[in-house]
């Protein structure tokens, strides 16, 4: 069998000294003719590999370059020298791919993130990325485990449909038609009808609809999966294609939203705290080195693992966006007009600051803010009974802001179609939906977490295109 090797972390964690091994991965130095530094993406951390001086073809040594991919088989030692316990004095050396030393783009040098960017493909295999992705599958998979235990059902919602969830109208078009020549009607419209699904489709923006349908017959379901927004955002938190986190609960009110959410954020945190911890640590180090180049006032307060652990360690403050209104109004920041958005009165939707100044500055803690207006929120929120506030509530976190947004779902078909209506949602195109409140309706809630999201509050990134493997916005597509 070809592949009988064992991972490079396996070795330097396990206890496989003086055996045999067989270790293949990539070439990151090689010194002296003699010392290979051989990375196979399972670890930040390399294994030395000893090439006994004299042993080996000259013809092979010349192919040992940086990005070379080889399969090393040998005898596991404790190493003498500095910086490592263990290397592999090899007794035999293959070359499974050769690699161009003065064409490839990733040299034993730092690169910048945007340098590295275009160059997607290939950035997997630097530390910074490989500690970001494998912490990405470690949340992936926390998530899972989460709902799982929890008896949550994992529902597939669809990619492709003819609702945009939020009214928002900013979506990317779904068609098979030829867009030199679509079909048209008399009037010079396009003719849907004869378009693939027989009516305009879009790509989802998100699976919360669905997922209530579902969570009306199954109890407690979630949906995981890449939504998309035709935003023309060209900034550092946009993306066109990113995942979404998006958990319904039947026989549930806005006090089970919360209480679910909060559980949920502490269970994944603290999930990569215990298994990733190697990673996180390196991502601490860098954040650390790329703040001491920011002026003082722009540095975090938090540095990376205090900030999650803070999480972890500490219960979420719960207030209304009426008093969190009142505490910013009357806050030292907003008189001395530190604010870019000052807060004057009712009703504003709160901007990033507002919402980090509650964490930050003024709680110390995480913040669950409830009760929003409801001219700022979606249609389908459950109207509270002043008339004013939806039973709508956001989860705040250090150093990002809103990281959470969820509510009580409007049970009730009268109130919902009225609201629909107010907001110009087409009811009757959403009677699939309004069915849910017809047949068994029940209180139910859920909410939603952007999974770019969280990955910049994990692992310290400031660009939301530098946690995804292949970000997607304005003018990109690559790859």
């Amino acid at each position: 069998m070809f592949n009988k090797r064992v991972r490079i972390k396996e070795v330097l964690e396990g206890d496989l000294l003086n055996r045999e091994i067989t270790v293949m991965g990539w070439v990151r130095t090689f010194r002296n003719n003699q010392f290979i530094a051989l990375n196979d993406g399972s670890t930040n951390s390399n294994l030395q590999v000893v090439l006994e001086l004299g042993k080996f073809d000259e013809s092979l040594l010349k192919r040992i370059t940086t990005g070379a991919a080889l399969k090393i088989t040998g005898i596991l030692v404790a190493s003498l020298g500095k910086g490592q316990k263990v290397e592999l004095k090899a007794q035999k050396a293959e070359v499974l791919g050769d690699s161009d030393a003065e064409k490839f783009p990733l040299q034993p040098k730092k690169h910048s993130l945007e340098f590295l960017r275009e160059i997607a493909h290939l950035r997997f295999r630097t530390n910074t990325f490989g500690a970001i992705f494998r912490i990405r599958h470690s949340l992936a998979f926390a998530i899972h485990q989460f709902f799982n235990q929890k008896g949550f059902v994992y529902l597939h919602s669809p990619i492709i449909t003819a609702s945009d969830a939020e009214g928002a109208g900013e979506t990317f078009h779904v068609t098979s038609f030829d867009l030199e020549n679509p079909t048209k009607n008399e009037d010079g419209s396009i003719n849907y009808k004869e378009d693939f699904f027989g009516k305009p489709t879009n790509l989802t923006v998100s699976g919360q609809l669905e997922a209530e349908l579902a969570a009306l017959a199954l109890g407690d379901v979630y949906t995981f999966g890449p939504t998309f927004r035709a935003e023309n955002s060209n900034t550092a938190r946009h993306l066109a294609e990113f995942w979404m986190i998006e958990p319904e609960m039947a026989f549930s009110d806005l006090e089970d939203d919360m209480n679910l959410a909060e559980e949920f954020i502490k269970y994944i945190i603290k999930y990569i705290l215990e298994n990733n911890r190697e990673d996180l640590d390196f991502l601490a180090t860098r954040l650390t080195e790329e703040e001491k180049q920011k002026p003082q006032n722009e540095r975090s307060e938090m540095r990376l693992i205090e900030k999650l652990e803070f999480v972890t360690n500490n219960d979420f403050e719960r207030l209304t966006y009426t008093e969190a209104i009142e505490i910013l109004k009357n806050s030292a920041a907003n008189k001395k007009k530190k604010f870019q958005y000052p807060v004057d009165k009712w009703g504003i939707d709160l901007q990033s600051e507002h919402e980090r100044y509650l964490v930050e500055k003024h709680f110390k803690k995480p913040v669950i803010l409830i009760n929003y207006p409801k001219e700022i929120k979606a249609f389908y929120m459950r109207q509270n009974d002043d008339g004013k506030t939806v039973a709508a509530m956001d989860i705040l976190a250090p150093g990002i802001g809103e990281i959470v947004g969820g509510s009580q779902r409007e049970e009730r078909l009268d109130v919902l179609e009225k609201r629909m209506r107010e907001m110009n949602i087409p009811v009757e195109e959403m009677n699939w939906y309004l069915d849910t409140r017809r047949f068994g309706t029940v209180p139910h809630a859920g909410f939603g977490l952007g999974f770019e999201r969280l990955m910049l509050f994990v692992t310290g990134m400031t660009n939301i295109r530098d946690v995804i493997p292949f970000p997607r916005f304005p003018k990109n597509a690559e790859f």
